[in-house]
């Protein structure tokens, strides 16, 4: 027996998984009585939009992942595929059809029983997939509180852009610690006044994302960026651009410097420490990619500042998504630290394979990382992250390729090739 806790797209692919495994499945959802503020249908696996399984194609990582789910059978991406409306190179839904066929596929199985209208507040016995989304709240995120210790459950995200290594421009910028202290690790993008000054006037002027009426308290103890530059044009200069200790290579010291900060243990990604921000993603890229190093840059996440309840993955789960002090505990899609509704289906459709085999007696299945699901699994659990942000799929995830590949689409193709091939192994 397995229980399910939240029937949206990361609980629902994980009952279906669980089930297609051969174990018996009990999906409980609040629905219809209670909803989230997020919520509005009875139905369940809601979109907020039409296009929010965003874009197809192999020479983008989401969709490698969504072929992987393909591949290896995932419900959501099956009655995504029967949903779709014309919308270019994206995979767009007809979002009512969509979440009306997740549901009638889920109560047609005969392997799962649903129990709604059921709030839980207290984390069943057995084996356990907690898949409720990132509005957890009340009794039960008390008690996911209990279970991961009170200083790994996050009720908010408040998260630096992230930009891939490969996309910063290392003639500009330098290698460096303030002060000299331990190793020379952050990359440091220095500014002129004259820089610095064109970047504060757009700063303060770019527009800021709307806030939704659930999140008016998400800005206590984390100011955004751009607020803290409204306090005067020098704030930023007794702050995160402090460029003080950070000398250049040729000991001349900077107006102004931006630093990076390594994000993940192979070095692919960096983020802008201190650029926590309620930008507009467009007004990210216009404003930050006036930093010296940036022009180029490939933001592989944007800065948020949202309702986000999430547990800190890598100190706490194993590449399965199980709980790594509990045998059968295991967390699925956003309160795990992945980010969107396809990454969200991807951790339910490995969390939900792996609570069936544990609860049938068989090993778990680790996907390798260089496969998509293999990779975003091995981020949520990789112990050298020490700040760690939710993500979605990215290349930079991905190991590189042995072989170089000049052309960008070029070389994800072929990554994503690799990942295809190496995932037939789990495929039917």
């Amino acid at each position: 027996m397995v229980k399910v806790i939240g029937a949206g797209l990361a609980g629902c692919e994980a009952a279906w998984q669980a089930a297609q495994v051969g174990a018996r499945v009990t999906l409980f959802d609040m629905k219809p009585s209670k909803k989230s503020p997020a919520h509005k249908s009875d139905d369940f696996a809601e979109l907020v939009c039409s296009n929010s399984l965003r874009a197809d194609g192999l020479s983008n990582a989401v969709g490698l992942l969504k072929e992987e789910m393909r591949r290896l059978g995932s419900l959501i991406m099956e009655c995504a595929d029967a949903t779709r409306i014309p919308a270019g190179g994206a995979l767009a839904v007809d979002r009512e059809g969509f979440s009306r066929m997740v549901t009638e596929k889920i109560k047609a199985h005969p392997l799962i029983d649903l129990v709604t209208d059921t709030e839980i507040t207290e984390i069943p016995n057995g084996v356990t997939v907690i898949a409720t989304g990132p509005l957890t709240d009340g009794a039960l995120a008390e008690r996911i509180k209990k279970l991961t210790g009170g200083e790994y459950l996050y009720f908010f995200d408040a998260a630096a852009p992230i930009v891939m290594y490969d996309s910063i421009n290392k003639e500009t910028t330098y290698m460096a610690a303030r002060y000299g202290k331990g190793g020379a690790d952050y990359i440091n993008c220095p500014m002129s006044k004259e820089q610095y000054d064109a970047f504060w006037e757009a700063l303060v002027s770019a527009e800021e994302a709307e806030v939704k009426g659930f999140e008016n308290n998400v800005f206590e103890g984390c100011m955004p960026i751009e607020v803290m530059a409204r306090r005067g044009r020098e704030t930023l200069l007794f702050g995160p651009l402090k460029p003080v200790g950070l000398p250049r290579p040729d000991g001349s010291l900077p107006h102004a410097v931006v630093q990076l900060r390594r994000d993940n243990s192979a070095g692919s990604l960096y983020n802008l420490v201190g650029f926590q921000t309620h930008l507009k993603f467009s007004e990210q890229r216009r404003v930050f990619s006036m930093i010296t190093g940036l022009e180029n840059a490939e933001f592989v996440r944007y800065g948020v500042m949202h309702r986000n309840t999430y547990i800190n993955s890598p100190t706490l789960l194993t590449p399965t998504y199980r709980l790594e002090k509990s045998r059968g505990i295991y967390f699925a899609g956003q309160i795990t630290g992945v980010e969107g509704y396809v990454e969200s289906a991807s951790s339910g459709l490995v969390a939900g394979i792996n609570a069936a085999r544990t609860a049938l007696g068989k090993d778990e299945i680790i996907f390798s990382p260089k496969t998509a699901h293999g990779a975003l699994a091995a981020y949520v659990s990789d112990k050298s992250v020490k700040k760690f942000q939710p993500m979605n799929i990215n290349f930079g995830l991905i190991p590189p390729l042995d072989e170089k590949i000049k052309f960008k689409k070029d070389r994800y193709e072929a990554i994503s090739q690799r990942a295809l091939n190496l995932m037939s192994v789990f495929c039917d």
